[in-house]
């Protein structure tokens, strides 16, 4: 249930997107896959740093979803 919360609070999925589409709109292309992936992944890395809250997010209720997603996919978040 918080996960479902989390995701389908606009603001933020809007937020993270604005965040990706500004860091493809100023490279001009990407050699391969893993290369999209490395700069989406150092774009959260950096939003993480930026926003307010826990993990880089300033939406409510998301110490709750963070736990959701630690049981749901364990060892894919690391502790801080």
């Amino acid at each position: 249930m918080e996960i479902r919360k989390i995701i389908y609070t606009s603001n933020a999925i809007e937020s993270l997107n604005f965040q990706l589409r500004k860091v493809t709109k100023t490279k001009g292309h990407f050699p391969t896959n893993d290369a999209v992936l490395k700069i989406f992944h150092m774009a959260i890395m950096n939003i993480d740093t930026t926003r307010k809250g826990a993990c880089g997010t300033g939406a409510k209720e998301w110490s709750r979803a963070l736990n959701a997603f630690s049981v749901a996919f364990p060892n894919r978040l690391s502790n801080k």
